[in-house]
């Protein structure tokens, strides 16, 4: 589930940068090979002919390569917070989204509870802006635009509602903005292929775990 959402990452930066017109051969560059299989590791990026593992490690990259179309802010501070919400996506987020996922009767309400929290810290940090580095989007947004597809998934999945405009106003308005980006909407995967996948997947995680 994790490298799928990473590759998701890539794949909104993919077309957000050739709509852009900002590096017209990236998609040659961005590709899945004898690379990925060494590495296992997904996404990988091959540039110049060497390669570069990890959704997070790409993105910095990027960022030093095409110094022309800064992803981080150019602000030390900025840049650093930029980099600690990646962080706290991948570290807090995403676990917690991934234990409701997995989970069955009251664990459910467990896991949400979680989940919830760190979305409340989101939302904080939202407040009063379009994006996490204000009013463009940046690092931090592509790092963590994989929130858009799992709200999605899981919402329909569990049939319960993670995220609404009543309870987090300013991260209802981020995704939206997110997903309303040029080139942003045109990468996400097809929905009903997620959804037949994921629904697969959480009944043979279900299995698995009733018969231990």
């Amino acid at each position: 589930m994790m490298g799928n959402l990473l590759l998701n990452h890539l794949s909104s930066l993919n077309t957000w940068m050739r709509h852009g017109k900002r590096i017209p051969s990236f998609q040659k560059i961005l590709i899945k090979g004898p690379w990925h299989v060494s590495h296992k590791k997904v996404p990988v990026l091959v540039h110049d002919g060497k390669s570069i593992a990890e959704s997070l490690v790409i993105l910095e990259y990027m960022d030093e390569t095409w110094k022309e179309n800064p992803i981080l802010p150019e602000d030390p501070y900025q840049r650093a917070m930029a980099r600690f919400w990646s962080k706290f996506g991948d570290e807090k987020c995403l676990p917690s989204f991934w234990q409701v996922f997995i989970s069955q009767g009251e664990k459910i309400e467990e896991a949400l509870v979680s989940a919830s929290e760190n979305l409340k810290i989101l939302e904080g940090e939202l407040k009063g802006k379009k994006f996490f580095n204000g009013e463009t989007l940046g690092f931090a947004d592509i790092s963590l635009g994989w929130i858009v597809n799992v709200v999605i998934l899981l919402e329909e999945i569990m049939e319960l509602k993670m995220i609404d405009e009543q309870r987090y106003p300013s991260l209802s308005a981020w995704m939206k903005n997110f997903s309303d980006f040029p080139g942003i909407k045109d990468s996400f995967p097809p929905q009903e292929r997620m959804l037949t996948k994921y629904r697969t997947l959480r009944e043979a995680l279900v299995a698995t775990r009733g018969t231990n």
